[in-house]
């Protein structure tokens, strides 16, 4: 209990306002997204599309070896991530030279050890949500092996014994909600750099979020990219 004391109120509200902006921003992409079309709402669209195209597909091979490629970039991140946490608990076992490593940085704020490792546990919380979004969205993409594995052939979709549509709108519903979880965990990567800030002080980590928010709220609504697969 004594970090509620060593920390100053400061670092609390900038704490506050860091995790405010990603909350934040995270309601915002996914609602506003809906009527501005953002690249995750938009490729979610070339999902579905892709889905629809495996039904008239046989063999599927192609759609197999796309999600097993996709299913990839998460399992990446993933191990990744328990990588980070290790280094990190790695300076909790050694904080003393870590936190006099960071009073010989300039504009540095210099802090205890007690707040030192508190701000080190932050940063375990992030990754630790990261991994479990990247986790899951790996899980997702074997789901959307196993609807494809299961689709019925081409000629049952033709003769109308199944339904098409209704086959590639769940299947693409599942990889896009694989994708939103791993867009989800790529996030906590991002504002994990806004964290690291808080090392040299509250309003770094405050100013850092901010910029971190202007530049996903860029690449999600206003990229180049955005506007091609718009087209």
């Amino acid at each position: 209990m004594k970090i509620f004391a060593l920390l100053p109120l400061v670092d609390w509200l900038a704490l506050a306002a860091f995790f405010g902006l990603w909350i934040g921003y995270a309601w915002f992409a996914r609602f506003w997204g809906q009527r501005q079309r953002s690249l995750i709402i938009t490729t979610n669209r070339w999902r579905s599309e892709w889905m629809l195209q495996a039904t008239a597909r046989d063999p599927r091979m192609l759609d197999g070896l796309i999600t097993q490629n996709l299913s990839q970039t998460p399992a990446f991140f993933s191990s990744t991530s328990i990588i980070i946490i290790g280094g990190l608990f790695a300076v909790l076992g050694t904080t003393d030279k870590a936190a006099e490593l960071v009073r010989e940085i300039p504009f540095a704020q210099p802090t205890p050890l007690l707040v030192f490792e508190f701000k080190v546990l932050v940063l375990v919380a992030i990754f630790v949500y990261a991994f479990f979004r990247f986790s899951w969205s790996m899980r997702q993409y074997t789901f959307v092996a196993l609807l494809i594995g299961a689709m019925p052939p081409p000629e049952a979709f033709a003769s109308g014994q199944a339904d098409a549509a209704a086959w590639a709108r769940r299947a693409g519903a599942l990889v896009g909600s694989a994708a939103e979880t791993f867009n989800d965990g790529l996030r906590a990567y991002y504002f994990s750099f806004a964290a690291m800030a808080w090392i040299f002080s509250p309003l770094a980590m405050t100013g850092a979020a901010v910029l971190v928010a202007a530049v996903l709220y860029s690449r999600e609504f206003r990229s180049d990219v955005l506007q091609v697969l718009r087209e």
